[in-house]
């Protein structure tokens, strides 16, 4: 059997900002093809002494089981290897490792084997850049501030993540795991982690449409709320919400009301639909589409059931071209700010140099600190 350091060679956790109940993830190169990947691998202490599978161990099979089913979709991120280590180190360098790659039932049927000889599970997966999770973007690093997505992006990002929930749903899927933590995009394109606390629900007729409708609601609370007012729905600050699995059922069962007077900018009508949302009177995801598209329409949008002003289309047209220069000027700060960076750390550098690169520096974080777009 190879050993892990043959197929992988492993880095630093990329997970620092906010971590995880089951798993460590760290930044990889898969030595067979030369892919970056991101490895995650189950904590050590949810390993049981005498060998049986915790909900946390069999938790990725059932994340690899629903990546499969929801792999034609855009807004998943993708699944790439699954398999065993037998290193019990939370970051592991060593010991052998077992990979099925694609063969998703074979992991999945090896996983009591491999649970009673103490290996871990671990799956590989696309590494979305750190850059591009909400919760790392929008998280305040100075007190009394925050942000929001601008209401184009937001409406954009809703609907992907609608249309993500509508193939799940379609595929007897709830997601279940809401908060910005799982949340990347870069603007145009959503993308989702973490499907371990997903679940793939039975043929019960009278409890699914319930889990259906708590999807929505969790979407607008966890979510959605979040994006267009830069505030956690249990009424603070940014923080990593609890993964534990008792916390995912759990997390958001008593908001049923949002909090929009911090932002009366926003328009009324994303307001009342998320309202909606919270206090769980939108059955399926399809109604909760049908009534985005509604508001959307009021920014601009075309949909062929909603009326759109040829005026209001036309300036939805140079919102997004406003849109995509100005996070393509923040993109240039950023790396004019590390420029200066780089240079203030030049061995030899004089005493006026220095405190003009200082000054720079200071001067482009409290641009970033009021920008526009997180």
């Amino acid at each position: 059997m190879p050993r892990l350091s043959d197929l992988y060679q492993l880095d630093n956790f990329i997970d620092t900002f906010a971590l995880g109940h089951y798993a460590r993830v760290l930044d990889a190169l898969d030595r067979r093809n030369g892919n970056h990947v991101a490895f995650k691998v189950m904590r050590p202490e949810h390993l049981d002494r005498d060998g049986e599978m915790r909900w946390e161990y069999r938790a990725f099979g059932n994340e690899v089981d629903i990546l499969t089913r929801l792999w034609h979709s855009p807004n998943i991120v993708k699944l790439y290897d699954c398999g065993f280590i037998s290193d019990r180190e939370e970051a592991p360098r060593n010991g052998e490792i077992s990979s099925f790659q694609s063969d998703v039932r074979g992991f999945i049927d090896s996983m009591p084997r491999f649970a009673a000889a103490g290996w871990r599970p671990y799956l590989t997966m696309e590494n979305l850049p750190r850059h591009h999770s909400l919760f790392y973007l929008m998280k305040p690093n100075s007190p009394n501030s925050r942000w929001r997505l601008p209401s184009e992006e937001g409406l954009a990002l809703a609907l992907q993540f609608s249309e993500l929930l509508s193939l799940a749903h379609a595929n007897k899927i709830v997601y279940l795991d809401h908060k910005l933590e799982h949340v990347y995009w870069d603007g145009i394109h959503l993308k989702v982690i973490d499907f371990n606390s997903s679940r793939r629900l039975d043929d019960d007729r009278t409890q699914s449409p319930q889990q259906y409708s708590k999807d929505v609601h969790n979407m607008c609370v966890g979510v959605l709320y979040t994006i267009f007012t830069g505030m956690s729905p249990q009424k603070g600050s940014l923080r990593p919400q609890p993964s534990s699995r008792d916390a995912v059922e759990a997390r958001y069962t008593d908001i049923h009301s949002l909090d929009f007077s911090m932002e009366p900018s926003l328009s009324e009508g994303i307001a009342e639909l998320l309202q909606r949302g919270a206090a769980e009177s939108i059955e399926t995801v399809q109604e909760f589409i049908n009534g985005l598209q509604r508001v959307a329409t009021q920014h601009g949008w075309q949909f062929s059931d909603y009326y759109t002003s040829a005026a209001s289309s036309e300036a939805r047209i140079q919102v997004r071209a406003g849109l995509e220069r100005l996070r393509q000027g923040q993109v240039n700060v950023r790396e004019a700010r590390d420029l200066f960076r780089e240079a203030l750390i030049e061995d030899g550098i004089s005493r006026d140099l220095e405190d003009e690169l200082r000054r720079l520096v200071v001067a482009l974080n409290e641009m970033l600190n009021h920008r526009v777009a997180p």
